[in-house]
């Protein structure tokens, strides 16, 4: 059995497509308390590469920060509560 230290685990792999937060859509908070921000995403490489899309977010996030998406033909819809 071999024992490896924290420092020689290998880093983790993401998958996905990097995008850039170009807007945040303030009025259109969605999620059962207001926690979901619906953000304008601009795709910065894959096959989509230049296209903006719609997505929910959850969590602090402002204009220029670099998120991962998993999927870039998906465009989000407003989550309504019952």
């Amino acid at each position: 059995m071999i024992i490896m230290s924290e420092s020689q685990l290998p880093a983790p792999q993401f998958s996905g497509f990097l995008a850039e937060i170009v807007s945040i859509d303030m009025k259109h908070k969605t999620g059962m308390y207001g926690e979901v921000y619906l953000v304008s995403c601009k795709i910065l490489e894959g096959k989509d590469k230049g296209r903006i899309i719609r997505r929910n977010m959850i969590g602090p996030a402002k204009p220029g920060d670099v998120i991962r998406l998993p999927d870039t033909s998906r465009e989000a819809r407003e989550i309504k509560v019952k």
